[in-house]
């Protein structure tokens, strides 16, 4: 099958996106099939084999956002492809989008980001609503012209169907075990990071990702104040010295100020950020508005117990009391005394953390991607019935 993808976001910016795109490509090559990316510039030439088309793009919030130029038509015409892949569509998945009806070409959404709470979380209040309303509308202009749009997890597919969003299904995301995996906590650099990081045998707690005001990042500041831990965030973003302020000023307001200042790592990647989650005891996540939520299922592979709200993609992904905790956001201090209840019980984190890798093993990029090559199959046979 030959299948354009088209993309939101690429290398070599790092996201949620980005990672998707790749692994899918990967897998693709690996089972045989010809792909062509078409992504916001500057990007690299080529990736996994396949030919990568950058477009121009201009910075929104530190992201590179493509412009969708004739060139996109030009390319795609081009390549002729069986099936449109329009991965997180705003702009230029929203163009690749109308093309495919245009040239009567299959086409499959992949919704990705929540942009409707995000504006609505950034808006304030009447324009926030005035905002995400219009978002709403726009989505669902933009995904009446894909054969099938595809979301993440159940509750994000729920709310998909209940703002009028045609032809959708469910499609999760894979791990990569290969790289994420709980052997990494004998590696001597694990070791030696975490000396360095937990000097005093503290409990490390650790976030990954990006650091923007939709992870909701200040709720870490309920568990920067639990004794005996330490917090480690990975990542980068516009809101790295704010957080790293709120936190700071948590842990110095402690009687006796017996933890360590929280640790930032910076943006990881690799070998490093397997390092870095092998290092961790306990993994938090904040955001109450995922679609999915990846880290989680990376963390889960390093036999992690994950603490996360219990609001959209973590509801598919942490079984309460089984492989992780799910605390109520609207509750304040509920994610304190999940943290709390791990931090005391070493034995209980070794349980859940032995579930959750359990949990996570069968999830493989291949084998998601090969379910992502039937919905392919789903959607051409829908488009030529629509042709019909």
């Amino acid at each position: 099958m030959r299948v354009a993808m088209v993309t939101e976001s690429f290398l070599p910016t790092l996201n949620g996106v980005t990672t998707s795109v790749c692994r899918v490509a990967q897998s693709l090559r690996a089972l045989g099939h010809e792909a062509l990316i078409i992504a916001p510039g500057p990007a690299p030439a080529t990736f996994e084999g396949f030919r990568v088309h950058g477009l121009p793009s201009i910075n929104v919030r530190q992201f590179p956002t493509g412009v969708p130029t004739p060139a996109l038509r030009r390319t795609l015409e081009e390549f002729e492809p069986d099936v449109i892949h329009a991965a997180s569509p705003f702009v230029l998945g929203a163009r690749a989008l109308q093309l495919a009806d245009h040239t009567n070409t299959a086409a499959v959404a992949i919704y990705q980001t929540d942009m409707p709470s995000y504006l609505a979380q950034h808006g304030p209040g009447r324009l926030g609503a005035g905002a995400a309303n219009a978002a709403w509308r726009w989505i669902r202009r933009m995904h009446a012209h894909a054969d099938l749009t595809l979301a993440p997890s159940r509750p994000t597919l729920a709310e998909l169907r209940s703002h009028g969003v045609p032809r959708t299904d469910l499609w999760a995301r894979g791990v990569d075990t290969s790289l994420f995996s709980p052997r990494w906590r004998t590696d001597p650099g694990t070791l030696e990071l975490r000396r360095a990081l937990a000097p005093s045998g503290e409990v490390l707690l650790g976030y990954v990702g990006r650091l923007a005001p939709e992870k909701e990042l200040w709720r870490l500041t309920e568990v920067a104040q639990i004794p005996g831990t330490r917090l480690v965030i990975v990542g980068d973003g516009p809101n790295r010295a704010q957080i790293g302020a709120q936190l700071t000023e948590a842990v110095a307001s402690m009687p006796g100020r017996p933890n360590r200042s929280p640790v930032f790592l910076g943006r990881q990647s690799g070998d490093d950020l397997a390092r870095a989650y092998a290092a961790f005891d306990v993994f938090v996540h904040t955001g109450t508005r995922e679609t999915f939520g990846q880290t989680l299922q990376e963390a889960a592979a390093f036999g992690l117990p994950v603490v996360a709200p219990a609001r959209g993609g973590p509801l598919d992904l942490v079984d309460h009391g089984q492989t992780g905790l799910l605390f109520d956001p609207d509750l304040p201090g509920s994610l304190h005394d999940h943290v709390d209840a791990l931090v005391g019980d070493p034995e209980w984190r070794s349980i859940l953390g032995a579930s959750a890798e359990e949990a996570v093993r069968g999830r493989s990029w291949d084998s998601l991607t090969e379910q992502l090559v039937g919905h392919y199959e789903a959607a051409r046979t829908a488009r030529s019935r629509r042709a019909a």
